[in-house]
Formats: structure tokens, sequence, C-alpha cells
């Protein structure tokens, strides 16, 4: 998909027409499904009529421009792309990345990253890497090879800044990219230098149809991507399988050779399990194996963007086209023959417009597309009126489209030091109403803290010492704080304990998706649970689910509270817009889920603590005190 394309001559023409922004807004809308920002239209009006007058005074008038190219496998658009054809007549299209500045601040600590007014943004020479290698990787083949070049076109920045970026990206990949400054833009010493400068000097027209054709290829991983994936994944010791973890891989493999063997007929192959059982483990280690097929086309997919990316940083932000984020579209180049593996699916309703009916639209649509859907799935980690996708809901689905069906239930545990006994625990303790039973095991380091000060010397204990340990809340405190660092001190606990009354104040995590440039201590939100610093803020079920840390404190809110042998639900004390306004007994089932899968992150101790007085008593009744010399408490 693209917003506009021509050749050159006939855009820059076409550009001084007062009608030409509004209707790329409208062909925008058309296309993308959503409005433009008003930021993104101010850049076009700016950026195009100096590309179009850069690209004219290098003699380039005949060559063909796609403006706003998009990359579907990865959501990027690429501001413009220049097709033609090179000396030894093979498509060439090159790659430019449009920026406006006149500054920017770089840091030591952030080589890849740029600030620019108050946002960090990619250093364009990596933007544009980014896209060159997306092209060479996804639509680039046997049948239909093309060169791929790029370049960063910053027609307002001085020599400064410019030498200052080239410097930083000198010595890395982005250096094969050239960054291209106001002075660097005009025809001097002639038409053909500035050509050189952005790397179309041997550029030559080409007609339209060649264009069609480029804009038609199939955009799908090419073998040699795939190879290295499925080598790196294999290489990697966190996607080693236990026990049934392999047996539930086996199953899969099965599944997509039967699959093969009956071409046409749909697999569905749904992957049970609770938290710690390997359903995340067991998907990366099928992508490498599928990955290593002949012919493969396959995808890793998650609805959270944190797990996403998360699973990018360790197999490489490379292969970000094989695994993504499942959201409101069905992503680029999924075929007959490709495999998809669906990680918390659980989750697969993110906006309510995904159903319209008996079944998810859009997940529909990539079990119509593929040749087998595996999904991973734990009913008890919905935590949301917009998820809810179960078991019983995807066998009808096979039934009603003539699929086959297989499912396979995931027992072992691994996370919790692999004690069943404690997933056990923390599947009675959150049912609805029930006698909650005493913590009675010896394998896994589980206790009640007396205050939140408590908590946190013992994720900070546990930190120092080179752990990862988290502190987590239900959304029962406002998130106020603005996008990046400094962060407030939002959730606010005051108690009355045998000292006297006591005070306890945190931030919540970042919301930012980056880290803040001046403030690296602080972890953007997908990587609060991993990253160092993250011990300093609280996280809360959106950023803590789908991860793992070895030490886990829990701050249940205001919002589930212990009455009897019953749980009650206060959606009042909640500060989740998504659930405040939903009746209690409603709301106590995702209150429910929520809290269970929070005291299941820890892989070597929890400690838990609740805000309300009668149901810390009743945890307290349940668990020893922390710090307890008792047969309960493991080693440090």
């Amino acid at each position: 998909m693209y917003l506009y394309g021509s050749t050159v001559a006939e855009a820059a023409q076409g550009v001084g027409d007062a009608g030409f922004i509004g209707v790329a807004e409208r062909r925008f809308r058309q296309v993308f499904g959503v409005a433009p920002s008003p930021e993104e239209v101010r850049s076009w009006q700016h950026s195009w009529p100096a590309l179009l007058q850069i690209l004219r005074s290098a003699g380039l008038g005949a060559v063909h421009l796609l403006l706003e190219y998009s990359l579907p496998a990865t959501g990027e658009r690429v501001d413009a792309l220049l097709v033609g054809r090179d000396t030894s007549g093979q498509l060439c299209t090159i790659a430019i990345e449009l920026k406006q500045w006149t500054h920017a601040q770089l840091s030591p600590a952030r080589p890849g990253m740029v600030r620019v007014g108050g946002r960090v943004v990619q250093h364009p020479a990596r933007q544009v890497g980014g896209y060159v290698h997306y092209l060479q990787q996804w639509v680039s083949r046997d049948g239909f090879p093309l060169t791929v070049r790029g370049a960063a076109v910053l027609h307002d920045a001085p020599a400064e800044l410019v030498a200052e970026l080239r410097g930083r990206a000198s010595g890395g990949p982005a250096g094969a990219y050239p960054v291209l400054g106001r002075d660097d833009l005009t025809p001097v010493p002639s038409a053909q230098a500035l050509a050189q400068r952005l790397g179309c000097a041997d550029l030559s027209p080409v007609s339209w149809d060649d264009v069609e054709g480029f804009l038609q290829v199939e955009h799908r991983p090419s073998p040699a991507l795939l190879q290295r994936a499925g080598e790196v994944i294999e290489g990697r010791d966190a996607f080693t399988l236990i026990g049934d973890q392999d047996l539930a891989r086996q199953e899969v493999l099965h599944a997509v050779e039967e699959a093969a063997r009956t071409r046409g007929k749909k697999s569905i192959v749904v992957v049970t399990g609770g938290p710690g059982t390997g359903k995340t483990v067991i998907a990366c280690r099928l992508l490498g194996d599928l990955c290593r097929q002949p012919g493969a086309n396959p995808r890793l997919l998650s609805p959270s963007g944190t797990l996403t990316r998360q699973l990018r940083r360790t197999v490489g932000d490379v292969f970000s086209g094989l695994i993504t984020t499942f959201l409101n579209k069905v992503p680029a180049g999924i075929t007959d023959n490709s495999v998809v593996l669906l990680d918390e699916a659980h989750r697969a309703r993110t906006y309510p417009d995904h159903q319209q009916g008996a079944f998810p639209v859009i997940l529909g649509k990539v079990i119509d597309q593929a040749a087998v859907t595996v999904l991973f799935l734990d009913e008890r980690q919905i935590v949301r009126p917009t998820e809810g996708l179960t078991l019983k809901q995807l066998e009808q689905h096979a039934s009603r489209i003539g699929s086959s069906f297989a499912h396979i239930d995931l027992v072992s545990q691994f996370r919790c030091n692999g004690s069943r006994a404690y997933q056990q625990w923390v599947d009675r303790l959150f049912q609805p109403e029930g006698t909650a039973l005493a913590w009675r095991g010896c394998d896994y380091d589980l206790a009640a803290a007396a205050d939140p000060e408590q908590l946190d010397r013992w994720v900070a204990v546990h930190a120092n010492r080179g752990h990862t340990a988290r502190l987590t809340a239900g959304f029962c405190w406002p998130w106020d704080s603005p996008p990046t660092p400094p962060l407030l001190p939002e959730v606010v606990i005051t108690w009355h304990g045998t000292d006297g009354p006591g005070s306890w104040a945190r931030p919540w995590n970042c919301r930012a998706d980056e880290p803040g440039f001046d403030h690296p201590d602080v972890p953007a939100r997908p990587f609060w649970a991993t990253d160092v610093g993250g011990h300093d803020q609280v996280g809360c079920i959106y950023t803590a689910q789908g991860m793992e840390y070895a030490y886990n404190a829990v701050i249940m809110g205001d919002d589930l509270v212990r009455r009897g042998e019953r749980w009650i639900a206060q959606p009042d004390a909640s500060h989740d817009t998504q659930l405040r306004d939903l009746p209690p007994q409603r709301y106590l089932h995702y209150a429910l889920n929520t809290y269970r899968t929070l005291a299941t992150r820890g892989s070597r101790g929890t400690r838990l603590y609740s805000t309300d007085a009668v149901t810390q008593l009743f945890l307290q009744t349940l668990l020893p005190p922390d710090g307890a010399l008792t047969r309960n408490s493991l080693p440090r």
C-alpha cells in the first residue's frame, strides 16, 4: 500500500496545487483506515515540496516515486520510495527517510536513539537500514530480484548536526546509509553529484507496469531470513523444552505434516496450560523448527506488545516481521502454507470490534488464510471484557468451518520453582468462594508481608543480589504520571502497624515504549520486568502478564476483599477505566484472574499483602510471616 505514486516530475507539479494535501489526507483514510495526525499532515506540507525539489535538481524527474509506502509485516511506512532500474537492468528501490530537524540531542548512552523536541526516536540511518533490510528479506527473492538502497534526507539540518549524526552512525551497520543535510542537497558541483549522494546516479526510469509488478509482489520472509531465525532460536538456551513441552511441540509438528499432506484442509491446534507451563517457550521453539522447513512461511503472533518486544529482543530485531503484535488486522503474507502461532490467545480480542458475531472476526480471517493455526491459551488469564477466547469457542469454530482440531493440555509446572503445590494453592485461593487452605508446601518461598515497606525491602534485597525482583499491584491507584520520567509516586499506601502509622509510596512503571533519554535507569514499559531499575516502580497486570521474574511481591488493592469464605468485588476502588463501571459480580471474575496472574509471575518466591485490613488478616492466617525460619521458607 502507498499514499501517492507517479513520476517525480508529475508529483512536483501536483504538490504545488492547493488541494494536493487534502487529496492525500482523504486517500490516507481510505488506504490505512484512520485519519493522519495533524503533525503528519504538517510534515507532508513541509517535506514533500522540499524532497521533490531535491529530486528534480538531481535530474531524477522521470523516476517513479511512492509516498508513504507501507511495509505491512512491520506496521512501518517509508516516507518516500524511488523505483527505477540499476545499470545491470535489475529493478532498484531507494528508501528515503525525511526529517525536518534543525537540531537534535544525542547521547553516548543511547547511540541508536536521538531526542528531537520532546520525543526520542531512532537514529535516521538506523531507521533507513531497517527499511532496506525488510525489502531485501521480504520482497526480493528468486524470480523477483531487487536492489535496495536507502538514505536519510534532513533537508533543513545544518552541517554541524549532520556531522554529529554521521559520526554516531559510523562503525556500525547504519554507517552504510548516507545522512544528508541542507548543504548536501543542492546540485553542487552538478546534478549528477547530487544524484550520486542520494544513491541514485545510476538509476534509470521504469514504466508504471514495472512499478505495479513491484507493488503486487507478495511480502513473505526469504529462505535466508528463515534459516537465520531458525538457527538463532535453536541456539537460545531459553527455548529448551522439557517433558510434555516437547510432546506438545511434536504434536504441533505432526499437525503441520498432516496439513501438508491434505492440502487445503485447515487445522486448529490449541495448547492449554496454566502460568509457567511453558506455552511461550514452546511457541518460540516451534517458530525455530518451522523456519528451517522447506517452503516455510510461519508467524509468531501475540496480542501483547510487551511480550512481542521481549521476544524480538531475545532473537533479534531483524526478525521483527516474523514475530509481531496481533491487534486489529491480519499480518501480511499469511498464505495457505502458513503456520500461525498465536501466544496468549486468551487476550486475542484486544478491541471490541474484533467480535461481531460468534467468533472474533480478525482471528477468523487468520484461521481462514493459514494452513495451521496453533493457539496457546489459559482461560484464567482473561482480565478484560474485550478478551475472552476459550477452548470451547475454538472447538466450535473448527467444527463450523470443517477444520481438523487437536487439543494439548500442559500439566508440568516450570515457573514457581516447579511447585505444583503452589500452583494448586493459588488456583484454589482465587476461586470465587470456598475454604482456602493454609500453605503447607516446602518447595516454594511463600509468605505474607506485614506492610508495603517490608515488601519493598524484600524486593530490594533480592535485586541487590543480582536477581530479578518486582513489585506489582492491582490497578487501584491513579496513573497520571507523564509518559516519560521523572515518574510521580502514585501508588500511596498508609497503614497502622504495631509501631504506629506508616506511609509508603512508589511510582507506577513508565508508560513509554522506549527508555527516557535522560533516565536510562528507568526501564520502558515493555522491559520493566527484565531491565535494571524495574524494581523501583510498581507494575500492573498489563505490564506483568506474560512476564516472569525470580522474586514476586504482590499488593492486593481494595477492589478485591475477603469476607468469610467469599471474595467480594468492589469496582469503585479500581482506577481501570475498562473495568470500574462493571457490576460487582462481573468485575469479580476479572479481579480474581488478575491477582491469580500476578501471584504466578515469580519463579522462586512470592510475597502477598492486602491494603484491606480484613483481607490482610485472612492472608496472614494462611501464610507464614515474611522472614519466619520455618520449613516453609527456602534458603535465600
